[in-house]
């Protein structure tokens, strides 16, 4: 489908929309949040996101993003949770990268194995204790200090 040009003077191309409505810009809010700042983010939002391009597939990808604006814009209500999900991306990586290597499982029952493993390791990894002192504490093989607690006590404790 070829883009229908749009006649009307003034109208903002979605370049012009996107440039008043940035990451840099959200991230100025997250630092000092303004509940007069809020309304006009979703305004920009909404101007951006119900644009009609004439490419039936970014149109569509439009409408698709406009129907998750409570989502995406979530920030606005809570400044302290991330723009951007690299966390939970990075957490995955050790999996997509161990699966690759090994080709995967030869069973179910191995792949929870697995999973289990390596969620327990990354958990270990992000409250800074030794995985090996953890599987060791709970094996019961000699572990040398303190036994290391459960680790849902240690997250309580710390949140």
């Amino acid at each position: 489908m070829s883009p229908q040009p749009d006649s009307r003077p003034g109208q903002l191309s979605l370049h012009q929309s996107a440039d008043n409505f940035t990451v840099p810009a959200l991230k100025a809010y997250k630092q000092n949040p303004s509940p007069h700042s809020a309304p006009a983010f979703r305004r920009r939002f909404d101007r951006i996101f119900t644009l009609r391009t004439g490419y039936e597939a970014l149109d569509k990808l439009l409408e698709r993003l406009h129907r998750r604006k409570n989502e995406l814009l979530k920030v606005l209500e809570h400044p302290d949770i991330p723009l951007h999900t690299n966390a939970s991306e990075n957490d995955l990586r050790t999996f997509v990268t161990k699966r690759k290597i090994s080709g995967g499982t030869m069973s179910e029952d191995g792949r929870v194995a697995r999973d289990v493993m390596l969620g327990l390791m990354k958990t270990c990894q992000k409250l800074g204790l030794s995985f090996y002192h953890f599987l060791g504490d709970r094996l019961g093989i000699g572990t040398i200090g303190n036994p290391v607690p459960p680790l849902p006590a240690i997250i309580l404790a710390r949140s």
